[in-house]
């Protein structure tokens, strides 16, 4: 096979490929989760994503509108949101942030005795109570998301996708239940799997739709 250098040719190829080995897999995603499911696989060239992530409450439309209304998008690493593709989002002025290095986030975080993840989302969501919020890291940015839920912040749409071993399970279990609670679009994976990386393709993943792209 001929060597491919073109960015555009690369990415068109790499989708082909991995629609050509989903249907050798017998998976069809749903249509509306389609673009979502094959960016997170070619960001991770897993394929467990195909049966791992899970999306409620019309996620992925809900998100697009999100975009294009503007809503803010806020994750849990400045990794994430490096990952986060801004000239997309140039026409719809969506602010980006993540507070994680905060000296304010850092000390209320050691006073209090709790992550920087958990005092981000809720210096968030004084700002943003309807953004985008995304974590790939950490666990208990989703369980304070989730606790902020409760409490009546309505986020546009959640993605959970810490990676890891302690809470990641619970966290990812307990943001889908209270998603579906208060019909919060979301889009979960659930096991182990995530990262930054991760939730930066599926925010992609959105922002081009939105886009047009």
């Amino acid at each position: 096979m001929p060597v491919i250098r073109k960015p555009m040719d690369i990415e068109k190829r790499s989708m082909q490929i991995i629609g050509q080995e989903l249907l050798s897999m017998g998976i069809a995603p749903a249509e509306e989760n389609r673009e979502t499911v094959l960016r997170t696989i070619h960001a991770s060239a897993d394929f467990d994503y195909a049966k791992n992530l899970v999306f409620t409450g019309d996620a992925v439309k809900k998100g697009i509108e999100a975009v294009q209304a503007g809503k803010a998008i806020i994750t849990d690493t400045n990794m994430a949101l490096s990952g986060v593709h801004k000239k997309s989002l140039e026409k719809y002025h969506n602010p980006c942030v993540c507070y994680m290095a905060d000296p304010e986030v850092a000390e209320k975080a050691k006073s209090l005795g709790i992550t920087r993840a958990e005092v981000s989302m809720a210096k968030a969501s004084g700002t943003y109570p309807d953004g985008i919020y995304a974590a790939g890291n950490a666990p208990t940015a989703l369980l304070k998301l989730a606790d902020l839920i409760e409490g009546g912040m309505r986020p546009s749409l959640v993605v959970g996708v810490p990676v890891g071993f302690v809470n990641v399970l619970e966290s990812k279990d307990r943001i889908l239940e209270v998603c579906k609670k208060y019909n919060i679009p979301a889009i979960v994976a659930m096991g182990r799997k995530g990262g930054s990386s991760i939730a930066a393709a599926i925010l992609n993943s959105i922002i081009y739709q939105a886009a047009g792209r």
